[in-house]
């Protein structure tokens, strides 16, 4: 029996990217342009500044494709990329702050629409700069809590809390979304 090697044809690219060889770059950002759009949408609100960024990330990546090994995974080393590409943005921006729990958001901002998933991104986008960054990056990125806080230059009780108090504002938004919907 004979193995085939299905990323083959992916080193194939990486290696002609690393040559600037436009064809294999386009190849590479079609395949991944849009699940690193739905990251820098995830941690931007505003999509034109999450295409700004998703834009930012590939310049990064291709000027730094020659770093990555063939060892790992390719789509996970992008996504990092990404993320990190967010978070730079977001400081650049000085929109991060970490809150407190006094502070309130309202489901007013919400649709009174059923739930569906453009309804959570719209709850995720209400919640505090720091709240969100830190959700995003444990929950849907899967980081602990040790490297969110070396990320963000926060300790690990602020990521834990920021977390927390995340966890609480999306249940009080779910909350207010189903007495809306369901009366």
């Amino acid at each position: 029996m004979k193995v085939v090697d299905i990323n083959s044809e992916l080193f194939e690219w990486i290696d002609l990217t690393i040559h600037n060889d436009r064809e294999a770059q386009r190849v590479i950002y079609n395949k991944y342009s849009p699940k690193l759009l739905s990251i820098c949408r995830q941690y931007i609100n505003d999509v034109h500044a999450a295409e700004d960024v998703l834009v930012t990330a590939f310049m990064k990546i291709f000027t730094h494709i020659s770093k990555f090994e063939n060892k790992g995974n390719f789509e996970a080393w992008i996504r990092r990329i990404t993320v990190n590409e967010c978070i730079s943005f977001i400081r650049a921006n000085k929109k991060v702050r970490f809150t407190d729990e006094d502070s309130q958001i309202s489901a007013s901002e919400t649709s009174d629409s059923h739930m569906i998933i453009q309804d959570i991104q719209l709850m995720i986008d209400l919640l505090p700069f720091g709240c969100k960054m830190v959700f995003n990056l444990y929950a849907i990125e899967g980081y602990k809590h040790q490297e969110i806080a070396a990320l963000l230059g926060i300790s690990e009780g602020t990521s834990k809390s920021q977390l927390a108090y995340a966890r609480k504002l999306l249940q009080q938004l779910l909350h207010q979304n189903n007495m809306a919907y369901h009366g």
